[in-house]
């Protein structure tokens, strides 16, 4: 019974789902003001409710995995009885119908959150953010319950399942597919908030206040769960890559860079009351592109690693959910935007100009993803074939992103308002000296160094001293939290970007035939195959390498590369052995053996490519640390006032 327990509790949040919907759209219609009063009353109980039960639904899903229940068509198609606890658990969102149910429950939970807890918005403005929420909300409860129900029976039950995709057994299926989900759902709730803020005109400082937390902890996730994809991907794989521009990778980052442009357009308008349009274009673009990427994963029309392999079907309900929900938005924002007022004005040359520039470079960027990731699928449509791989993006999103770097540098050197040019100036000098001496430096220890890395890492350099420049002559006790997590933020892509320029322009690759105790020489390390044995784990099999490395005349390591076999489903995966060092990371992948006995062996030497995750994680713990400061100055403003009245 509880797969029905399930789906019952899935049906009656659908149910107050629509209500909620009924209820906001009768509030905001009605005049009569006790009836009104008495809707608006209920709507923050029945957000709440439906967030409990899409939770109990999700929950009872698990339940089923950990049980390995086989009568569930879910269960059997994506779970296996051998496998460890940790991937029946998170099988439950491996797959197309549970992850769908995930998306759905942190929706239905968000509603709940800001139905618990938001008190700054105008009550007619929050009951249309509601309303706005729980259709979303809704479409994707009729998306579960008419083309993907998670809990559907088997008759008869399966004696067994048929396993995982071996290539989402690892540690990584538990976090980064649901971070990449919180940071979907809170665009959708800054959606909910945009909408909300067009019906009813109140588009302004105390708007943006209350949006601002939900954007930062979006971006933060998305943020998370990017950097932990890319390096899963990274080890997983065996290609010895961290991005490659697949168009699922696209999917996930082209929802980042919007949230990104979204985020400081965001600040701008809860600290200076500018840039009112901007905010909500850009809070419906983000959850366009994350409602894009859903398409993507789901329609069937792409063929990659990461992609759920799905009928077109339900890909077509997803399209027309994309076309109600960002359709329906743009005309509300075409009908709207003539009403909503400029803001405070401000000069080109200040810290808004330098947010509305960043803004522009986030957005090209954002467009050449876009067009490079859905020109291909266009062409398919008209009968030709083509792809459009790293070489295309690199070449054209590369040199503006490196722009948009140096903006970064700039930006929050400048002054709110106005500025002086000859006082920025005085205040690159540093940051530019740092530019300038790294490049140079690059230039005479690697004179073979391509344009692109070489300026990468010299933009790194400046960015880097940029960064901290705003705690110069702070009190650093008393500096604002979120002033801290703006310095690690950015210092966070100075720090990946570093990674990112160092790998592109120094790594070193050797593909050898191993006899077993010759040595090969990658980089600065000397590597020895010393044998070949079996190894066996919990659910599969494999062939394992024992690899001596040795760089220079320091300690000798063991690296142990393997060829794995899964029986359920069976499938050969090839599992990367890694040697991490302050300077980088030695990297081994064991081929097949070949007629004269040896082995196919691929090493690589990458020199600073961690930076590019712990970077990543700066950019996180930033968002973070701004989060948390914004939240706690809100509450201490919200108490003030209170204590006023």
């Amino acid at each position: 019974m509880i797969a029905e327990a399930g789906l019952a509790a899935l049906w009656f949040a659908a149910a107050l789902a629509l209500l909620q919907l009924v209820a906001a759209g009768l509030a905001l219609a009605l005049r009569t003001a006790p009836t009104r009063a008495q809707l608006i009353a209920a709507i923050r109980p029945v957000a709440i409710v439906q967030g409990l039960l899409a939770a109990i639904a999700f929950v009872l899903l698990i339940v089923l995995f950990i049980r390995s229940d086989m009568s569930v068509v879910l269960v059997a198609q994506n779970s296996h009885s051998a496998k460890p606890m940790l991937y029946k658990i998170a099988g439950a969102w491996g797959n197309h119908e549970g992850s769908m149910l995930l998306w759905v429950t942190v929706l239905a939970m968000s509603g709940g959150a800001i139905a618990l807890v938001e008190r700054q918005l105008d009550r007619a403005t929050l009951t249309a953010t509601l309303g706005a929420q729980a259709a979303i909300a809704l479409g994707f409860y009729a998306f579960l319950l008419i083309a993907s129900n998670p809990f559907a029976r088997l008759e008869p039950a399966a004696i067994d399942g048929l396993g995982l995709n071996p290539l989402l057994q690892d540690p990584g299926l538990a976090f980064h597919p649901p971070t990449l989900y919180f940071g979907y759902v809170g665009l959708s709730v800054a959606f909910s908030f945009a909408v909300g803020a067009m019906v009813t005109g109140a588009v302004g400082p105390a708007f943006a206040r209350a949006m601002r937390p939900w954007v930062l902890a979006a971006w933060v996730f998305l943020t998370i769960g990017i950097t932990a994809g890319s390096y899963w991907a990274y080890y997983e794989l065996g290609w010895g890559g961290w991005w490659f521009w697949d168009p699922v990778e696209n999917a996930s980052l082209m929802p980042w860079l919007a949230a990104t442009a979204l985020l400081h357009s965001v600040n701008v308008l809860a600290a200076r009351d500018g840039l009112r349009a901007w905010t909500l274009m850009l809070a419906v673009v983000a959850f366009s592109m994350s409602m894009l990427g859903t398409f993507l994963v789901r329609s069937g029309i792409l063929t990659s690693v990461h992609a759920f392999a799905v009928d077109p079907t339900r890909g077509s309900f997803i399209l027309v959910l994309l076309a109600l929900y960002i359709g329906g938005a743009l005309l509300l924002f075409a009908l709207r935007a003539g009403t909503v007022r400029a803001g405070q004005g401000f000069d080109p040359l200040s810290r808004e100009g330098g947010l509305v520039l960043n803004n522009l470079l986030l957005t090209v960027i954002l467009g050449i993803v876009l067009i490079g990731t859905l020109y291909p699928i266009a062409a398919q449509a008209m009968g030709e074939q083509l792809s459009v791989g790293p070489p295309f993006f690199n070449k054209t999103a590369g040199p503006v992103a490196l722009a948009l770097v140096a903006a970064m540098a700039v930006g929050p050197l400048l002054r709110w308002r106005r500025d002086d040019a000859n006082a920025v100036l005085g205040r690159m000098t540093v940051p530019v000296a740092a530019t300038m001496l790294s490049m140079a430096a690059v230039f005479v220890l690697a004179p073979a160094t391509g344009w692109m890395e070489l300026v990468g890492i010299g933009l790194a350099a400046g960015l880097a001293v940029a960064s901290i420049l705003p705690l110069w002559g702070r009190k650093l006790t008393r500096t604002p939290l979120f002033t801290w997590g703006m310095v690690v933020a950015h210092l966070g892509v100075a720090v990946s970007l570093a990674g990112m320029a160092a790998d592109s322009a120094f790594t070193q690759e050797r593909l050898v035939a191993a006899r077993y105790g010759q040595p090969y020489q990658v980089g600065p390390w000397r590597v020895v195959l010393t044998g070949v044995g079996p190894a066996i784990g919990d659910n599969w099999s494999a062939v394992e390498g024992r690899l001596t490395a040795q760089r220079g005349t320091g300690p000798v390591i063991l690296m142990r590369p393997q060829r794995r076999f899964y029986a359920a489903p069976p499938t050969d995966t090839a599992e990367a052995a890694l040697a991490t060092r302050i300077d980088g990371q030695l990297y081994a992948v064991l081929g097949e053996q070949d007629a004269q006995g040896r082995w196919q062996l691929r090493l690589w030497w990458k020199p600073f490519v961690t930076l590019i995750w712990f970077g990543g994680g700066l950019i996180a713990l930033g968002g973070a640390l701004a989060l948390i400061g914004r939240v706690f100055r809100e509450r201490r403003s919200a108490r003030r006032r209170e204590d006023a009245a």
